[in-house]
């Protein structure tokens, strides 16, 4: 009787299985049939002529945007994005350029160091009239930027005017692949016993650079590490489990991954023995911090390896892989769902679930479950990682975002390089130089309102909706004179928090990218809080 319905259940189960199948196969086919039929009676009926790619790709990208923002379709055209994306890198000079004016001078702004336009001698402010002998005046930043890009070993014609000297000459720089390194600072704190590695990204070989990084900075006396993965969002998930092989015994599991289609179940555990198993680190958190750099945080959290500290994280628990399509075309679509040692799935929106109104929502915490570490510790899924250690991150105010955004620090930068053929690696902006970027900013056309500003505009709006602007005048008057304030005044007011930005972006102009990460160190009130919290004992 037991094997009969054992049989009976089996049956069952392949019937069921069979015929979700043959309903899955029957609604592609009927809607690719109806697809195609609405395409050609389009072609021999519609008024215009039908563009067809535009209307084509239009419809890709929608269908695909209805499923998750991660599943995209990438044109031959595109791929050299997609290796962007993935690599971080492109073939060209390796500068970033500052177009002011379509009818004027490409300039160049930020030289990489080591850089091809480093070798040949370009430097931030100097100005670029021709590219292979077509004037810049009249290409847009963008078109200029593909003129000068290009196959690795290539050669491109500049005919640029010196920054200092003034003289006009021609430079022939040989374009490489250039790479933009994910390990963008490694170096020791000031008490000389603390090692900090910055990383921005999961690219191809980070893992390399993160152990190289590790090394040198033991060699250099590092008795604990912060490795800070603020504002990552993530990449490969391979280097994930490497840099997580670094620091965890041979053979943990570090993430395991499910999906539908066969094959997409797996389990990732490290396969090479690790550099050091003992030595304190902390893992530095933000809403920035996804996917890969997830993996890690969640994965040295579940293994009590590392304290996680900073603010709850991104959560993104979703897989793609890469899948080729006719005419060179690929498909980066969603495979998996990935899960930390623990059981945790840290994916916090439901994109198979939609809200009536297409819109999709976190997963509420009532939904969420209790996990436990390595050694018993709760944790919990539903969206991020949840640090061990929550620091308070530093508010900006909204002139501040307006100034970044608008690119009015960027030009200041400029404009004193200009003007000043030197500057320390560890520069501070003198009280004189901020009245001069004051009256710089101050002539520029940008939106300089507090957010208080900004509120009281939108509440008088709706006062004069609800026409109760007249009752309330005497109030709203005087509201408006305590809050008003004009553009050197504000700019005045916030300062302290405009200053590290200033320095900052004047810094990587005389001494690159590795200089400016110092001077945010400088700054870096949630670096110093967590080096003052006591370390979880494991």
């Amino acid at each position: 009787m037991k094997i009969k319905y054992l049989l009976t259940a089996s049956a069952a189960l392949l019937i069921g299985a069979t015929v979700f199948a043959q309903s899955h196969n029957f609604k592609l086919g009927k809607w690719t049939e109806i697809q195609n039929a609405v395409l050609q009676e389009l072609s021999r009926s519609y008024v215009d002529t039908l563009p067809v790619d535009r209307i084509e790709r239009a419809g890709i990208d929608a269908m695909l945007n209805s499923l998750d923002p991660y599943t995209v379709y990438i044109p031959e055209e595109e791929n050299e994005d997609l290796q962007m994306m993935i690599n971080k890198t492109y073939g060209g000079i390796g500068a970033v350029i500052f177009k002011p004016d379509v009818n004027g001078n490409v300039i160049i702004n930020e030289p990489y160091a080591g850089s091809p336009a480093v070798k040949a001698g370009l430097r931030c402010g100097d100005e670029i009239l021709t590219i292979d002998g077509v004037s810049t005046h009249g290409l847009t930043s963008q078109q200029s930027s593909e003129r000068m890009r290009g196959k690795p070993g290539t050669q491109v014609k500049f005919k640029v005017v010196k920054v200092y000297a003034k003289d006009t000459v021609d430079v022939l720089v040989t374009r490489e692949r250039i790479h933009l390194p994910d390990v963008e600072y490694a170096g020791m704190l000031s008490d000389g016993k603390t090692g900090y590695i910055y990383q921005s990204g999961f690219t191809e070989n980070v893992s390399l650079a993160v152990k190289e990084a590790f090394l040198k900075l033991k060699g250099q006396g590092m008795e604990k590490l912060v490795l800070d993965l603020r504002g990552n969002g993530g990449g490969l998930m391979n280097e994930a489990v490497s840099i997580v092989s670094l620091f965890v015994p041979k053979g943990s599991l570090v993430v395991s991954c499910k999906g539908l289609a066969p094959g997409t179940d797996r389990e990732y555990r490290t396969s090479t023995e690790p550099l050091d198993t003992k030595m304190p680190i902390i893992v530095l958190v933000d809403s920035g911090t996804a996917s890969s750099s997830e993996i890690v945080s969640g994965a040295l959290q579940d293994l009590d390896r590392a304290a996680i500290m900073g603010e709850r994280t991104y959560g993104k628990g979703l897989v793609q892989s890469i899948r080729p399509l006719p005419y060179n075309g690929q498909l980066k679509v969603t495979t998996a769902k990935y899960y930390t040692p623990s059981g945790r799935c840290v994916q916090a929106i439901d994109y198979a679930h939609r809200n009536e109104d297409g819109s999709v929502g976190h997963i509420p915490d009532s939904l969420t479950h209790e996990f436990k570490t390595a050694h018993g510790r709760t944790v919990r899924d539903g969206g991020g990682i949840t640090p061990d250690d929550t620091l308070k991150s530093k508010e900006y105010s909204r002139l501040v975002y307006s100034l970044v955004m608008n690119g009015i620090i960027n030009e200041y930068a400029i404009k004193y390089v200009t003007e000043h053929k030197n500057a320390a690696e560890d520069f501070y902006l003198s009280d004189k130089e901020y009245a001069d970027f004051v009256a710089f900013a101050k002539d520029k056309k940008f939106d300089y309102r507090s957010s208080a500003q900004t509120y009281f505009d939108q509440m008088k709006k709706e006062l004069q909706k609800d026409g109760l602007a007249d009752g309330a005048k005497a109030q709203i008057d005087a509201l408006q004179k305590a809050i008003d304030m004009d553009k050197e005044t504000f700019l005045n007011l916030k300062k302290s928090e405009i200053v590290p930005f200033i320095e900052e972006e004047i810094v990587v102009r005389y001494h690159y990218q590795e200089a400016g990460i110092k001077i945010r160190i400088r700054y870096d009130d949630e670096l110093r809080d967590a080096l003052t919290k006591p370390l979880i004992s494991f």
